[in-house]
């Protein structure tokens, strides 16, 4: 499984010869500037909630390439009536897709559409295939419902928002390794605007006096899980 970070809370994901993509919010980020969303691969395009800096690339990305979007029911049914394929959710749900297994599980944000429209409740993924485990939290505050994650899945990364403000910092993300039981941290949402930024030193040299890991990737780099 090869993980590709495009800045702020987006990701790409390869599964074999199947290509994932989390959350684009790539065109409008001057930070990811670099990155042409007419050049990314995407079978499906998992979206967390309805918040701009979320789904800006959605719909574009998704006509070009027919990828399924998958996520709550509101956001699917949001998608569909712009003639985009999608595969509703909600939490506690899960589905066996071709490139792996997906469960959809609760995050404490908010929800809704540029529009004003009402985007469904908010929620993470725990994606399973080829034998490894990740946990994409999406935009969440801390919360006890990462322990019930860790009775079900053994976490190889855990992908976390660490800017604070909007979602936990990285004193609550250090908390999260506990309740997920899961020491190796990708941190995201972060930096993208002046309330998230992070001393990113700092930050990591938290995770090392505990002993665990934080990652932090440049734009367009990668990591294998």
């Amino acid at each position: 499984m090869k993980i590709t970070f495009y800045g702020h809370a987006s990701l790409g994901i390869e599964i074999g010869d199947f290509n994932l993509l989390v959350d684009p919010f790539i065109s409008p980020n001057p930070k990811a500037s670099a990155i042409d969303i007419n050049t990314l691969k995407a079978d499906y395009i998992l979206v967390t909630h309805a918040h701009q800096d979320h789904i800006a690339d959605v719909e574009a990305i998704s006509k070009r390439t027919g990828a399924t979007v998958i996520s709550n029911f509101e956001i699917v049914s949001y998608y569909e009536k712009l003639g985009i394929k999608g595969h509703p959710m909600n939490h506690g749900g899960q589905w066996e897709f071709e490139f792996g297994l997906v469960k959809y599980v609760n995050a404490i944000h908010t929800s809704s559409f540029p529009d004003g429209s009402y985007g469904g409740q908010p929620g993470g993924f725990v994606l399973n295939a080829n034998g490894k485990t990740i946990y994409i939290a999406g935009d969440t505050a801390l919360t006890y419902d990462m322990k019930l994650i860790r009775k079900s899945f053994d976490l190889d990364l855990a992908i976390l928002p660490i800017g604070d403000n909007f979602t936990m910092g990285v004193d609550d993300a250090l908390i999260a390794t506990g309740f997920l039981d899961c020491d190796k941290v990708l941190g995201y949402h972060y930096d993208t605007f002046g309330y998230i930024e992070i001393d990113k030193s700092k930050s990591i040299g938290k995770f090392d006096i505990n002993l665990k890991k934080l990652l932090l990737l440049d734009i367009g780099e990668s990591i294998e899980v």
